[in-house]
């Protein structure tokens, strides 16, 4: 450094923030090779039965009641060659027995068959980014905040989901305790609807991504929360943990050390992290170990080679998008969104991540009247998937086994397999040759409970408890 640079005072701040700079970066680097790896918690389960999401609470197992079903005469859909051939689906109570030849017959005599000739079989839908208790046109506005309500809301849209041929859903915000307690019923499969992944709550720094000013029946305390500093930010993850959240997500603004501790405590507790940021905050994210990205938002090339090389996947919601710049052109007056969008550019996003061997998994980001479109919204996603040069068979393991694995569920669901959950969707057609077949929904099973059934939601009757007693009793006179 020369005597001039003493002297002239721009050349001191150029050379404090450069150094500035370089010590952030070194850092960052060495904070990225201290990352927490996520801790998968199987080893010391031993076999043990566990809750069907990414905790891994261990359950008492239920007692099986060996009720046998076989889908015979249709096609199966492989999710992991995605490939179909003939065979036959056998299904336990609630898991896959057997998939076996199609000239086959090995199962009981007291098994209920259903003849799916001319269909496919294949794994339920997945979506990776659905909002199932947000308000719409129809919600009152003095409900607009009201958990009870979204939980009704959400109800219906699972309704919606299950009959259109989801039984799983990963819903990435919304109301209240609403997201919870829906992912609790589905769970118990006490209502039509498929298995809820929920996060609960966005986690953002103040004014971040879902606070920003004016605050909108769709944005605000009830849907996000607002924390900041590192310390704030690893309680975040714990308290939405605690709530029941089984994958976590964070939004911008933020700073390093505040995503890197996101990250970190996510790990530390089992679940993937996904962020709902773009630029500078991408990169940030990403270097911070961040398991996934959503939506097609602006970031550098660099910032989508470091996503290949960390092997971070995207979910990037191409259609909800698109539904925006089809309403209203773009982004206005929103302090997370200082971008401009076009078709073009979300696309060209789309392609530069396909290139660099980035793994996408399939979501709508369905927003209030958004749900209305299902499963119209989800079906352009997948075409979205083939005009970027997947193949139709390939998109369909996208929807499937792929977003398994993206919600760490893949030794459970996504695929047609002996031992996984009876997750099951059957269409009249060839989804793998036509997509537009997937809307000839004909059965679902979740659980290995069928809860659609000609295309039509099927509540199953519940099972009548006794009384405790004879009543009214014969004592009485």
């Amino acid at each position: 450094m020369s005597l001039s640079d003493f002297v002239n005072p721009s050349r001191r701040l150029a050379l404090g923030i450069a150094a500035t700079s370089l010590l952030v970066l070194t850092a960052l680097s060495t904070t990225a090779q201290a990352q927490v790896t996520l801790q998968d918690r199987r080893p010391v389960l031993k076999g043990i039965e566990t809750v069907d999401d990414p905790r891994r609470i261990p359950k008492k197992p239920a007692a099986e009641k060996g009720r046998i079903t076989v889908l015979r005469g249709g096609r199966v859909f492989d999710a992991v060659s995605a490939s179909a051939r003939s065979a036959t689906v056998v299904i336990e109570d609630t898991h896959i027995r057997a998939i076996l030849p199609a000239g086959a017959t090995d199962w009981p005599a007291d098994a209920r068959i259903i003849d799916v000739t001319g269909e496919t079989v294949m794994p339920g839908l997945i979506d990776m980014h659905v909002h199932l208790t947000y308000p719409d046109s129809d919600a009152n506005i003095d409900q607009q905040g009201s958990a009870v309500d979204g939980a009704l809301r959400g109800s219906r849209n699972l309704r919606w989901m299950i009959e259109s041929g989801f039984t799983a859903v990963r819903d990435l915000n919304g109301i209240g305790e609403a997201p919870y307690v829906l992912a609790q019923w589905s769970a118990k499969d006490a209502i039509p609807a498929p298995r809820v992944f929920t996060a609960g709550h966005i986690i953002t720094g103040t004014g971040g991504h879902a606070t920003e000013r004016p605050l909108t029946p769709t944005h605000g305390h009830d849907y996000a929360i607002e924390v900041d500093g590192a310390d704030a930010w690893r309680g975040a993850v714990r308290r939405v943990f605690k709530d029941g959240a089984s994958v976590i997500k964070i939004a911008s603004h933020f700073a390093p050390d505040e995503v890197q501790a996101a990250v970190d405590e996510a790990h530390r507790l089992g679940l993937k992290v996904t962020c709902d940021c773009e630029g500078i905050y991408t990169e940030m994210a990403v270097k911070a170990g961040i398991d996934m990205i959503e939506h097609p938002l602006p970031r550098t090339d660099a910032t989508i080679a470091l996503m290949a090389k960390n092997h971070t996947a995207s979910v990037p919601t191409l259609q909800v998008y698109q539904n925006v710049i089809d309403r209203n052109g773009g982004f206005y007056g929103s302090t997370s969104r200082r971008f401009a969008m076009t078709s073009q550019d979300d696309f060209d996003l789309f392609k530069k991540m396909k290139a660099a061997g980035i793994v996408m998994g399939v979501g709508t980001d369905t927003i209030g009247d958004a749900n209305k479109m299902i499963p119209n919204v989800y079906l352009a996603e997948l075409k979205w998937f083939v005009k970027g040069g997947y193949s139709l068979a390939d998109t369909l393991k996208a929807a499937t086994i792929v977003n398994a694995r993206l919600l760490d569920m893949d030794d459970k669901i996504g695929s047609l397999e002996a031992g996984k959950l009876a997750d099951i969707l059957v269409v009249r057609g060839n989804p793998d040759q036509s997509l537009e077949d997937l809307q000839k929904v004909d059965l679902v099973f979740k659980d290995g409970i069928l809860f659609v059934e000609n295309g039509q939601v099927v509540t199953p009757r519940h099972v009548v408890q006794p009384l405790l007693k004879p009543s009214p009793p014969e004592s009485t006179k």
